[in-house]
């Protein structure tokens, strides 16, 4: 077992912790710790994209062993961030994703910044109904796709902001992810074969046995300090990548 592997291993396991118990993270940490150890940023999201078709389907089925998953929810977000994604990996072939990212991170600074604030007020929360749900399924697809990331910290921060219960968004962001980034990283799986796919390997490992750990850590978390840490690696990570 090589010390590559084990640190793609080491990786994929911390990116998933953070990624199964706060619904985000999953393909910023991951992506930025394989440019930190040298991987190519071509290699990097390939990577990451293909490791997320594993993660996401083991973390989505921790979620629902622990009964973290509203499907009324689940339903009404992975048509649209299924077509959301379809579209936007079209629209990356033809504009640059990066023009539009320092917009994406003032973005989820604001809404950091909005849930670091909800966390402190009284919960009154809504109906899965609420109208906006299919809306921000469909761009959050749209910027996964484009910006090989953002998927949670999209989906995730703006239903926390419209009064969603926090355990049920993050359980049923994580399962809804599964098909979202299936369909992204179709195109990845055909054309990468197996040798390219075999580095992601030590991803996957990690990300897999991380998983069932990030979501008991939802299930046992208080929902504030649930919040708080949301919002802070919102505003971090986006911060980051704003500047």
């Amino acid at each position: 077992m090589t010390s590559d592997f084990l640190i793609f291993v080491l990786i994929g396991f911390l990116a998933q912790i953070v990624d199964g118990a706060l619904g985000m993270a999953f393909g910023v940490l991951t992506t930025t710790a394989l440019l930190s150890v040298g991987v190519a940023p071509a290699a990097a999201s390939a990577m990451t994209h293909v490791t997320e078709c594993f993660t996401t389907a083991a973390s989505g089925l921790s979620h629902l062993y622990q009964r973290n998953v509203d499907w009324r929810l689940v339903i009404r977000l992975a048509p649209a961030g299924m077509v959301g994604g379809a579209i936007g990996a079209y629209a990356l072939s033809n504009i640059d994703g990066e023009a539009i990212a320092p917009y994406v991170s003032a973005y989820l600074i604001a809404v950091g910044l909005y849930i670091l604030y909800k966390a402190f007020q009284p919960k009154f929360p809504r109906d899965v109904h609420d109208w906006i749900v299919p809306f921000v399924g469909g761009g959050g697809g749209v910027l996964d796709a484009m910006g090989g990331g953002g998927w949670g910290p999209i989906v995730t921060s703006s239903l926390l902001g419209r009064g969603h219960d926090a355990k049920k968004v993050i359980g049923s962001t994580n399962l809804t992810e599964f098909a979202v980034t299936t369909v992204i990283s179709a195109t990845f799986i055909i054309t990468l074969g197996w040798s390219e796919l075999s580095s992601a390997l030590g991803l996957i490992l990690g990300g897999v046995l991380a998983a069932p750990i990030g979501a008991l850590v939802v299930k046992r978390l208080p929902v504030k300090p649930l919040m708080i840490a949301v919002s802070l690696i919102i505003i971090g990570t986006a911060a980051v990548r704003f500047v």
